[in-house]
């Protein structure tokens, strides 16, 4: 890998993750870390061009179906693919088909720009982490394959303890918070070859244990606010990104909204 490499563009693919889920801004929108990797990115490289495809609450079909060939077509730098874990979070999950769509992904997507990155996605720590691990770690040895086949990039999140951290997600369980959003961004570009700005890895500061009964009032505002309506969309066959359109759908000029380089982490929502 050279170090700092010159990128004049970004291709973001993949679902809630890469659209940047929970890290909410004060107007209700979400940045994540592919707007903090691209804010970063337009900082050093005049004339920077991103975009962002994902839409929550995509399979591996629909990512492969809706996202890659416009994502091919752009012919970027770099474009980063994360995408399949919706899938294993399904009660029912071929996970032949999923291998295989993920391949049809990367054989698109790895011809067509200068860097693929893929991604082992974290995973916080828990019982259902625990419920659909095998899952994961089959699709995370997959793209470890598909990567020294391509020569794609693979951003080992899965592994890392701080990425564990509960305090790094949501109050939904599923998504990071704005901090966690911050150190996937300084992962990625420091896959990339830049300069490093801190360790992403480095644990949090000591927890101090929430009371019981704090603990019994998170996971009833959990179920009631979150499991409940997540387990009615698949009993329904619906999902959280339908209608809704990709964030950032065409390669264009990137000038942060945000007022800074880089960005402060988002407060996350019910903090």
């Amino acid at each position: 890998m050279e170090l700092n490499a010159t990128y004049t563009s970004l291709v973001a693919v993949g679902d809630s993750f890469t659209e940047g889920m929970s890290d909410r801004l004060p107007d209700g929108t979400y940045r994540g870390w592919a707007d903090l990797l691209a804010t970063r990115l337009a900082a050093r490289t005049p004339d920077f061009r991103y975009a962002n495809l994902a839409v929550r609450g995509k399979l591996m079909g629909q990512i492969l179906d809706e996202q890659v060939d416009v994502a091919a077509a752009m012919k970027a730098d770099v474009v980063t693919l994360v995408g399949g874990l919706n899938d294993t979070l399904r009660p029912k999950c071929d996970m032949g088909r999923v291998r295989g769509l993920l391949t049809e992904a990367v054989e698109r997507l790895a011809p067509s720009c200068g860097r693929l990155v893929l991604m082992r996605s974290p995973g916080r720590q828990g019982p259902v982490m625990q419920r659909f691990r095998p899952r994961m770690e089959e699709l995370f040895e997959h793209i470890e394959a598909l990567a020294a086949r391509h020569g794609a990039l693979v951003v080992d999140l899965y592994g890392v303890p701080a990425l564990g951290d509960q305090r790094l997600w949501d109050v939904d369980r599923l998504h990071l918070t704005g901090e966690g959003h911050r150190r996937v961004a300084e992962a990625v570009w420091q896959a990339l070859g830049l300069d490093p700005e801190d360790d992403w890895r480095a644990p949090l500061p000591p927890a101090v244990r929430p009371g019981w009964m704090t603990r019994r009032a998170a996971d009833a505002r959990f179920a009631r606010e979150h499991l409940g309506p997540w387990i009615g969309r698949r009993l329904t066959g619906r999902s959280s990104g339908d209608g809704l359109p990709a964030k950032r759908p065409d390669l264009l000029p990137y000038e942060t909204p945000y007022g800074t380089a880089y960005g402060t982490p988002s407060e996350p929502p019910g903090a």
